[in-house]
């Protein structure tokens, strides 16, 4: 008689990431498994988590929402921080209710910083300083964000290794932690505990055969959602007059971009291109993360075999596929 797999025999209950650039087609996918495995999805998206904040975030609509319900997804106002030290302690405990009923969580995403905090735990940093932000920000607006960077090279070079040059937000929290407690970022994720997540994961990693594929896809997925109204969306919370630029939300890839352009930092045919090239930026980031993830099995897309073969491994992983 052939052996079970130890996953197949490890007593802890089940559940199943779905990783991948953003366009890599993960919602559909996730779907689609939902109709056939007893799953439920957990969104694990930064961006996805705000209120009114749809269109550019290739939320599920309302009836697809109705007929396929994700958790965390419209939990927050745009005003309102959101933390990976929330997004962990919420996450578990929308996959115990789920585990409860002898269901599956499956968690869809392209947050790699969320699912990193899932597994390992988070550190206690320092919340944010808005003074030391501005500060950074003028720095940056003054000497550029390259040379922030090599400042960030300086104090933390592990941490500059892992943040792209291009990746503001970033840079600017890496130099706040220090800034605010005299150690680096990644002292502090060294130092962080570790908690074993009561969870046995089966991750699956969508990554593209030609990176030109993803790009056109990103393109074409920017520009419908400028025909489905994304420049009305952000006027609307450009206008409400209680946010700010320097907002977690109002930096997602997209929001940031269009509300430079209600600003009049630059034309709509220059907002298009830097929302655009933003997107790749950030898609490049994604890869990068899921191609350092342990235990993933990687799946190339497009490839319209692609939902069985996510099947075949499932089921491989003693996951009730029928």
């Amino acid at each position: 008689m052939a052996s079970l797999s130890p996953f197949m025999t490890e007593k802890r209950p089940p559940a199943i990431f779905l990783m991948g650039p953003t366009a890599s087609g993960k919602t559909e996918l996730a779907m689609r498994l939902v109709e056939l495995l007893p799953c439920e999805i957990i969104s694990v998206d930064s961006a996805q988590v705000y209120r009114g904040m749809d269109i550019g975030t290739a939320k599920p609509d309302r009836e697809t929402l109705r007929r396929i319900p994700h958790r965390l997804i419209d939990i927050c106002d745009p005003s309102e921080p959101y933390s990976a030290a929330r997004f962990r302690e919420d996450a578990l405990r929308e996959m115990t209710k789920i585990s409860s009923t002898g269901r599956i969580p499956l968690l869809v995403g392209g947050t790699m910083l969320y699912f990193r905090a899932l597994q390992q735990g988070v550190s206690l940093l320092p919340a944010a300083d808005p003074e030391v932000r501005r500060r950074l920000d003028a720095e940056a607006e003054r000497w550029g964000w390259a040379a922030m960077h090599a400042r960030l090279r300086e104090v933390d070079p592990e941490a500059a290794s892992r943040i792209h040059p291009n990746d503001p937000q970033r840079i600017q929290r890496a130099l706040e932690v220090y800034e605010l407690t005299g150690r680096s970022l990644s002292d502090h994720f060294h130092l962080q505990q570790r908690e074993e997540l009561p969870f046995r994961l089966m991750k699956v990693g969508l990554l593209p055969r030609q990176r030109a594929v993803l790009h056109e896809r990103i393109e074409r997925r920017f520009h419908a959602m400028l025909e489905q109204g994304l420049v009305d969306e952000v006027r609307g919370l450009f206008e409400r007059g209680d946010l700010s630029p320097e907002l977690p939300a109002m930096r997602a890839v997209g929001y940031r971009q269009v509300w430079q352009y209600l600003s009049g930092e630059y034309d709509y045919h220059t907002m298009v291109h830097r929302a655009i090239i933003a997107t790749r930026q950030l898609a490049k980031r994604q890869m990068t993360w899921l191609r350092a993830e342990e235990d993933v099995c990687r799946i190339e897309f497009p490839d319209a075999e692609i939902f069985s073969a996510l099947l075949k491994l499932l089921a491989g992983k003693g996951l009730p596929v029928n």
